[in-house]
């Protein structure tokens, strides 16, 4: 009987190299699961009902002037509050992207300032 002796030449293992199409497909394996987990848990609850009736609150709204600013508009809709606090509360009330407002612009006012 003999014997074969095996050398220490010891090759690294191969790297895993993903292709695009390879990264996609594990990508999908791993999302699908997730989106359908998703769906049948997202089944189960209630959605928010949306309806004409107003909860009660009414806001007055004021028209921008040419050349007015939201500055000149706090100002004159609560001029004894801090013109910087209005203009946050209009602002967020509105959903105005910035401070920036054209004339002819219809704004809701709090109510707080109102009345």
């Amino acid at each position: 009987m003999s014997t074969i002796a095996y050398g220490s030449t010891s090759r690294p293992a191969p790297r895993l190299r993903l292709t695009t199409r390879g990264r996609a497909v594990l990508t999908t394996l791993v999302a699908a699961p997730l989106a359908a987990a998703a769906l049948v848990f997202g089944l189960g609850t209630t959605g928010a009902i949306a309806s004409h009736e107003s909860g009660g609150v009414v806001f007055e709204h004021v028209t921008v002037e040419p050349g007015q600013s939201l500055w000149e508009v706090a100002a004159h809709v609560a001029p004894a509050a801090d013109p910087r606090d209005v203009i946050a509360e209009i602002v967020l009330l509105n959903q105005l992207d910035s401070a920036v407002v054209q004339p002819g612009q219809e704004l809701a006012v709090p109510a707080k300032y109102t009345g």
